[in-house]
């Protein structure tokens, strides 16, 4: 089977033929326009995908937002993706295409994607997480990611660690992303410097000396490892599979995962807490899964 994989990001959207060995072929990556509206972004990757793509069983589809993955429905989608709330993507894509489509939240489909291809093959159980502008987070239980009542599970962002605290998008406050997301850790290092605007200067200006970011850092490794000790007491998981850009530090993992296992209980500290392997096509490889792995 050759499926067509396609996800949907705010900044850009990736494409790619993908077969069930978790090969990607013709790999297209286009500017997702999100800001000027659901129909515009849907009219343009459906127009790329008739001026390219012609050989394919089946699409799947790994998108930013929460996602009715039952009849592939946008159930909630902040304001970088206006009008996209409410729209059956499936739908969409069937009527343009004449195919079987399946529609995931980009989180679970990254989990997916670790789970057949990556750090979670080894585990049919366990939680993946992605740092990045917030925190986003799936639940894998017996090979399949847990959806919950309304098809939301997994928004471990949304985890209240610092009740009162800071106010989160999502209009609570004191939500783990609004301290142990990687726009956490920029907006604190720019205290310390203006000029640290991104993850890798900040890596950069600490393999330089500079104590006082360092000391930022080691604030940042704290919220993340807080919140992982939460989980992991609340799920017992033999695995925590973290990813996102800035994960690609080994230097950050080793230091996240030491701080994690000095604060939990010792009867949990069994957790293996890994780097995630597919980096930024376990969005495409996940999505390919729900037609190459169904249930």
């Amino acid at each position: 089977m050759r499926v067509l994989a396609i996800d949907i990001g705010g900044t850009s959207t990736k494409l790619s033929i993908v077969n069930k060995k978790g090969e990607l072929f013709q790999f297209r990556e286009m500017d997702s326009e999100a800001m000027q509206g659901a129909d515009h972004l849907l009219r343009n990757i459906t127009a790329v995908i008739k001026e390219n793509y012609t050989d394919f069983d089946a699409i799947g589809i790994s998108t930013a937002s929460q996602v009715n993955h039952q009849t592939g429905t946008i159930v909630y989608a902040n304001e970088n993706f206006p009008g996209y709330q409410g729209i059956n993507v499936q739908a969409v894509f069937e009527a343009n295409f004449g195919v079987p489509v399946k529609v995931e939240n980009d989180v679970n489909a990254a989990a997916l994607g670790e789970k057949f291809f990556g750090a979670g093959k080894a585990f049919r159980d366990f939680l993946c997480l992605t740092y990045g502008t917030g925190i986003g987070g799936a639940i894998v239980i017996d090979s399949t990611v847990y959806k919950g009542l309304n098809s939301v599970a997994g928004e471990v962002g949304h985890l209240v660690l610092h009740q009162g605290g800071l106010k989160c998008t999502c209009g609570c406050y004191g939500c783990y992303e609004m301290y142990g997301s990687t726009t956490a850790l920029v907006k604190e290092a720019m205290k310390v410097n203006p000029n640290y605007v991104n993850g890798r200067k900040i890596f950069a200006s600490i393999a330089g000396g500079d104590r006082e970011l360092e000391e930022v850092l080691e604030k940042w490794v704290l919220e993340i490892s807080t919140g992982l000790v939460s989980l992991t007491h609340i799920f017992n998981p033999p695995a925590i599979i973290i990813g996102g850009g800035i994960m690609e530090q080994d230097q950050l993992i080793e230091m996240i995962r030491k701080k994690t296992k000095s604060l939990m209980i010792d009867s949990f500290k069994d957790v293996q807490i890994l780097k995630a392997k597919l980096g930024n096509q376990a969005g495409l490889i996940g999505a390919a899964t729900m037609h190459l792995f169904p249930n």
